[in-house]
């Protein structure tokens, strides 16, 4: 069994996969879309990924303002969640605070030596690896 992190963006969805001790989160893909709305071949591409990992649970990052409002953003990624539990029954999906994953992402990157056109390539998926490891480290405090 593994855990699925995606950091859930309006073109692009950056997608990670824990090892299965459930210990490490890795970089997988990063899935692209024309534009917001289309969803279903990126819905798709997730069911291959669960059914190739053995996947039950997905942790979403969930984008609120810094004063822990939602945004325009959450209300989207509420939507994106509420399908994905229609798509894929008996896999649980967690909404994960995702403020600030982004902003660390590039900045890793940068200091990784990562240029302007490598981090733009990378950014979703090391900001969804970000969201699963601090999942994954939240469930061993809690074990």
């Amino acid at each position: 069994m593994r855990v699925l992190g995606l950091d859930y963006g309006g073109r692009t969805i950056g997608v990670a996969i824990s090892d299965p001790f459930l210990i490490t989160a890795f970089g997988l893909e990063t899935i692209r879309r024309p534009d917001e709305t289309s969803v279903k071949k990126s819905v798709a591409r997730l069911g291959e990924i669960i059914w190739e990992y053995d996947v039950k649970t997905i942790v979403l990052g969930y984008p609120k303002h810094l004063d822990n409002t939602e945004s325009a953003r959450s209300t989207l990624t509420v939507g994106f969640k509420e399908r994905l539990e229609r798509n894929f029954k008996g896999v649980e999906v967690v909404l994960w605070d995702e403020r600030f994953s982004s902003a660390a992402a590039y900045k890793e990157l940068s200091a990784a030596g990562a240029s302007g056109r490598q981090i733009k390539t990378v950014n979703d998926q090391t900001a969804a690896v970000l969201i699963l490891q601090n999942y994954l480290e939240y469930i061993k405090r809690e074990r």
